[in-house]
């Protein structure tokens, strides 16, 4: 594993390593839609809707929120923000959005100033 600028993780073909746990966990999480909900928790998630979901979202953050203290636990943290990670995730998909087109708006923001990115979405 090599690692490229701003410590993204490149295989030795020069693969971004993030895009395809990425690419994978969404064909995932779109394959769970056919799946039956007492043999899956995304499934499950799905069949219960949107609330169910920004429930989990809304109990995720707070157990981030938890975490981050004085004395930080990295990988608790690390846990807790994929967690959170994971169940935007099955949000967007459950409404048909493909979790992947963040990565194309976080592109397009790529080098811009917060506050200028902000000011031009008004």
């Amino acid at each position: 594993m090599v690692l490229g600028l701003n410590s993204t993780r490149y295989n030795i073909f020069g693969i971004n390593l993030m895009s395809n746990v990425l690419n994978r966990l969404v064909e995932v999480l779109q394959d769970r839609k056919a799946s039956l909900a007492s043999d899956s928790y995304v499934a499950k998630l799905y069949d219960q809707g949107n609330a169910k979901i920004i429930e989990k979202i809304q109990e995720e953050c707070q157990e981030l929120i938890e975490e981050i203290t004085d004395d930080i636990d990295k990988e608790k943290v690390l846990h807790e923000a994929a967690d959170l990670w994971f169940h935007v995730m099955v949000l967007l998909e459950n409404n048909e959005i493909n979790p992947l087109e963040i990565l194309e708006v976080l592109e397009k923001r790529e080098g811009l100033s917060g506050i200028k990115e902000k000011e031009g979405r008004k």
